[in-house]
């Protein structure tokens, strides 16, 4: 089956889109990527997204729809490029309000538009099944790390979130770490820069002591418990911070730099393989942190995976969808049962 993974995440840079087959093979799911890329978002579009939980209900949901025809869109022209007639769309949407504790999640761009524009069937709303069920809805990647990826002890993902998944007692781990390169590129564009390229702003600063344990205890104050972060816990807790900090935002960026790497060591607190994936996995400073810190083997694959392995997965939670097996698993949400999420969409 060959279905097409689409993931939007917190850091804005754009919709990852990738084609990617999947079958069975001496009791194990196999996969490759067919070919994937980045459709980077207009600056309005940014800037639209990153402003939607301030819109109202019928602009929000104008906006829902609005987004979901660009999508169709993109699926569309990416599919003509490369000459592709897949059999589902599985799409994460963009996160906008993302609060289970108050019973809902919501992810932007409506299935229905999507299978309209692309003429693909479209499955797409992963989270709410298991925020019904009481549960977080998320994270949803663990399960494509213990059937995809079984080889590695940690799968570490640094996107604008760093979260983890891993073996533990026989069921698997799952939770988000803290915040990432929500947090670095918020600070670099505020030196007119997208992101900090390498870390090479980050490695020109030093640290500052205060800043460094006003963030460790911010964090342990509210993030304790581990659950699922999204933008809100960021502006609410770690940015009001960063914003009355009087430093540098060089010396900025090396504390959260620190901040990150330590959090993460935390928690990669054994030997063994760690895959590690996502956009901070390009940032060269960054990572010289966090190997300084930890004992493990840190392994970088290639950058199919480093980039697009969030949208890999998720094409494989569709395809565990249309299969209607368990997608989503209690053991990393805190639901009341494992559940098999996903809305579809027919054109």
């Amino acid at each position: 089956m060959i279905i097409i993974g689409l993931m939007s995440g917190t850091s804005l840079d754009g919709l990852d889109i990738a084609a990617c087959k999947f079958w069975l093979e001496s009791n194990r799911w196999h996969y490759t990527i067919l070919c994937a890329q980045t459709q980077p978002y207009t600056s309005h579009e940014a800037q639209q997204l990153k402003n939607a939980f301030h819109l109202s209900g019928m602009q929000l949901i104008a906006w829902h729809h609005q987004y979901g025809k660009i999508i169709g869109q993109h699926v569309k022209q990416f599919c003509e490029k490369n000459a592709l007639t897949p059999d589902y769309i599985s799409s994460h949407g963009h996160t906008i309000f993302h609060q289970p504790g108050s019973g809902f999640t919501f992810q932007l761009g409506h299935g229905a538009d999507i299978a309209a524009v692309s003429g693909i069937k479209t499955i797409c709303d992963f989270r709410t099944t298991d925020v019904a069920h009481g549960g977080q809805g998320a994270p949803l990647v663990p399960i494509g790390d213990e059937l995809l990826f079984p080889e590695y002890a940690y799968c570490l993902n640094l996107g604008g979130i760093s979260n983890i998944s891993f073996q533990a007692g026989g069921i698997r781990k799952a939770f988000d770490i803290g915040i990432c390169n929500m947090a670095l590129n918020d600070l670099a564009q505020r030196m007119n820069m997208p992101y900090d390229k390498d870390g090479m702003l980050a490695q020109s600063g030093q640290v500052n002591a205060d800043l460094l344990q006003k963030l460790w205890l911010v964090a342990h104050e509210h993030h304790q418990h581990k659950q699922s972060l999204g933008y809100e816990w960021y502006t609410a807790n770690l940015k009001p911070l960063l914003d009355a900090t009087q430093i540098s935002v060089v010396d900025k960026l090396r504390t959260c730099c620190e901040f990150i790497a330590g959090q993460i060591a935390a928690e990669v607190n054994k030997q063994g393989k760690v895959l590690l994936t996502g956009g901070g996995a390009r940032n060269k400073f960054l990572l010289h942190c966090i190997v300084e810190k930890t004992q493990a083997n840190i392994i970088v694959p290639d950058s199919n995976i480093i980039d697009f392995k969030e949208a890999l997965i998720f094409a494989f939670l569709g395809l565990l969808r249309v299969k209607e097996q368990v997608n989503c698993l209690s053991s990393v949400t805190g639901a009341t049962k494992n559940s098999t999420g996903g809305t579809i969409y027919l054109p």
